[in-house]
């Protein structure tokens, strides 16, 4: 399964992949008009994390022992059959948070505003999540489980 990895030393902290994910997953898909208009407006399902000098970004990992499905009490968190990611249904979702507490990784996001959680989806229906498409220096990476560290450390 394709996952996002990042490389730590090329990512600059610019937060354009958290501004993209946020106009990906908007209802008109247009940053303008996802920043300015939209009323709930969407949220990114990714974290950048600043230290210093050192920056990262944070999503859902779609690990392959996935202590936020295992901890969701309704089933709303489960394992795309198809695809390998983990999923979110949202008419499920009670916004209880027990996955966001059950996370290693602290990669969900609570939508206070819809009463779900936000995460990662990997964009459904694009070759490339947006956040990686449209990354500046190339610092996030959408690879295969085997390819992903030789990909990271080039």
């Amino acid at each position: 399964m394709k996952r996002v990895y990042v490389k730590e030393e090329a990512c600059m902290g610019c937060g354009l992949c958290r501004v993209y994910c946020l106009a990906e997953h908007s209802r008109t898909r247009d940053i303008i008009k996802a920043f300015k208009r939209e009323s709930p407006r969407s949220l990114p399902r990714i974290r950048v994390e600043r230290n210093g000098e050192v920056s990262f970004s944070l999503q859902c990992r779609h690990c392959d022992e996935p202590w936020c499905v295992y901890s969701c009490f309704t089933g709303a968190m489960y394992i795309d059959e198809v695809t390998g990611a983990v999923a979110v249904d949202a008419e499920k979702c009670i916004g209880c948070w027990t996955c966001i507490v059950a996370c290693p990784y602290g990669a969900l996001t609570r939508d206070r505003d819809r009463k779900v959680v936000a995460k990662c989806d990997l964009c459904p229906g694009n070759d490339v999540p947006a956040c990686v498409a449209n990354c500046p220096n190339e610092a996030l990476v959408f690879a295969e489980d085997g390819k992903a560290g030789q990909l990271v450390r080039n």
